[in-house]
């Protein structure tokens, strides 16, 4: 079954906050949304090296008041097969310096070779606000006991929803986007490609490996008895992405996240050549260090500290601060 724009962009919400119940209408589809009526309220945040800007707008309704959205405008990666069109149809340059060999220009594209990805949160609510703006970080360095005391009761006393997540391993929504599955239920995972991705070239390849397996969290819930899990997932999605993508396991940077985005396992897998979302060292974990740790230790996870960012506005911190560990 074919997913809908307005599911697409509720999963992408979901992703982003831990797939907490509390997101709300997510998303009008692209052809829906006002766009020349939006009013620009603040710039949330924005980042010259990944060509990205957040906005807060909003649209007058009929009643004359304004409905709060937020619109991220993304700069598209360049595409080879496009190159050739991109340089010579209809295209202008305007030069800004010049001095014996270089010379710099403004290049302006003809509309259709100008896309910029949009995407829309609308009607967005506060929380949707305060998740977009930009906040001071902060390093945690979290025990073994942490987690047991400050982490997993929080976990616990959220409604974290991934119901979405239920739906494409049981097939109810993205079905059509599924590449690879092995249907085992305790070792066994679907590969799709990450929302992120437009499948349109290798250099930014974004898959996601969700283990049919529930009730695993995170790294921290990880013990010997998962490898055949994890070494599944290493095995057959590189296979999976080799066959479909071309892509070898040598050029695949292939890792986990702690703490992830939301809570049931699952897997990373990015071109090695893409500095993706979230592959910092202070969140990425290889899968294949993973696998070693475990092998030399089926408790490693339950044990080790382990680092992590949080945002100034993030309630996992809140609980670091008063328990003195930040």
């Amino acid at each position: 079954m074919a997913e809908s724009p307005l599911l697409k962009k509720k999963r992408e919400e979901k992703e982003g906050e831990n797939g907490t119940a509390e997101s709300q209408k997510e998303g009008a589809t692209a052809s829906g949304f006002p766009l020349a009526d939006l009013s620009v309220q603040k710039v949330l945040r924005e980042s010259a090296r990944d060509k990205i800007i957040f906005l807060h707008g909003q649209v007058n309704n009929d009643s004359g008041d304004g409905t709060d959205a937020v619109v991220i405008l993304e700069k598209t990666p360049f595409q080879e097969k496009n190159i050739s069109e991109l340089l010579k149809k209809h295209t202008k340059l305007q030069l800004q310096m010049s001095n014996d060999i270089y010379s710099t220009y403004h290049l302006y594209l003809p509309p259709e070779l100008n896309e910029v990805k949009t995407t829309v949160v609308y009607p967005a609510t506060e929380k949707h606000l305060q998740k977009y703006l930009r906040r001071e970080v902060y390093l945690i360095q979290e025990t073994g006991a942490d987690y047991k005391t400050i982490t997993l009761p929080f976990i616990d006393s959220q409604s974290f929803s991934i119901q979405w997540v239920y739906n494409i391993l049981e097939k109810k929504a993205e079905a059509d986007r599924i590449i690879y599955e092995n249907p085992d239920p305790a070792s066994g995972f679907v590969l799709i490609p990450d929302l992120k991705w437009d499948q349109k070239q290798l250099d930014d390849l974004y898959l996601i490996a969700i283990c049919h397996c529930r009730g695993i969290k995170s790294l921290r819930d990880l013990t010997a008895d998962h490898l055949p899990l994890l070494k599944n997932i290493s095995k057959e999605g590189k296979e999976a992405i080799l066959k479909r993508y071309g892509a070898a396991g040598a050029q695949l940077r292939v890792y986990l996240h702690y703490q992830p985005s939301y809570y049931h396992l699952h897997v990373h897998f990015t071109s090695l050549g893409y500095d993706a979302p979230g592959c910092s060292v202070e969140r990425a974990h290889l899968l294949s260090d993973v696998i070693d740790n475990l092998e030399l230790d089926s408790h490693y996870y339950q044990k080790r500290t382990l680092t992590f960012a949080l945002r100034a506005d993030e309630a996992l911190l809140k609980k670091f601060q008063e328990a003195g560990r930040v």
